[in-house]
């Protein structure tokens, strides 16, 4: 279990991220190209919000499906419902408590800019 939080620590979740330094992603859709993070990906049901739900601020765009959370008093993003599979979230790494960034070496690149659901 790793514990992730935002920058001003209003916000906390609980993620179980078995082989985390296997599973990372980064996206070029058009949010995640402006915010940089590195995701870890996590099973819905491996995430819990501990503390600060109320904190949690919702951003939504283009075909609504994912669902970005920030903290409302930082501006820190934490985590998101993908939008290419609803059952999985994507955390932050630099929110995770004990990862050292210096030790991430594998990151795939998702191609969030041509997006299955985008095509007609």
């Amino acid at each position: 279990m790793y514990k992730v939080e935002c920058h001003c620590k209003s916000v906390k979740l609980q993620v179980n991220l078995p082989n985390i330094l296997d599973n990372l992603v980064k996206c070029n859709c058009s949010i995640c190209q402006k915010r940089g993070a590195i995701m870890a990906i996590a099973n819905k049901d491996d995430v819990n919000v501990i503390e600060g739900i109320d904190k949690l601020s919702l951003y939504q765009f283009h075909t609504k499906i994912a669902k970005h959370y920030f903290c409302s008093i930082c501006g820190i993003y934490t985590h998101h419902q993908m939008r290419s599979n609803i059952n999985k979230f994507g955390i932050n790494t630099s929110c995770i408590s004990g990862i050292n960034l210096d030790d991430i070496k594998n990151v795939r690149l998702s191609d969030g800019i041509n997006h299955p659901l985008d095509k007609k």
